[in-house]
């Protein structure tokens, strides 16, 4: 079982490493890779890629270095948070075929917080 959660945290802060990467200091790169970006100001994008980024870290640190590794299931729920409200965000604009990739990572990180837990 620590084997699996070990692979589905590597998977998820793979994920939230590359999208927050694009959303922080690739914004060009964001806007043309994801429609909603240009609906929204460049500072929110940026502050959800640093968010990303953080919750990314906050998978794998704590828990592989034994720190405080109750900070890794408090960033798959914080990382969960992120990712309902980008859903729900994608359902009023009606953009429906990028729901599926927050139900993937949605699956992802509350397994890990409540696994981890």
């Amino acid at each position: 079982m620590n084997i699996a959660l070990w692979i589905i945290q590597g998977l998820a802060a793979i994920g939230f490493v590359y999208s927050g990467w694009l959303k922080a200091f690739q914004y060009e790169q964001a806007k043309a890779s994801w429609g909603w970006v240009k609906d929204v100001s460049k500072s929110f994008v940026v502050f959800i890629g640093i968010v990303e980024l953080i919750g990314a870290l906050g998978l794998i640190l704590p828990q592989a270095m034994n720190i405080a590794p109750i900070w890794t299931p408090i960033a798959a729920t914080g990382l969960a948070a992120v990712v309902l409200l980008g859903a729900l965000f994608h359902v009023s604009r009606k953009e429906y075929r990028e729901i599926g990739v927050n139900i993937v990572f949605f699956a992802l990180v509350a397994c890990i917080a409540i696994c981890r837990f």
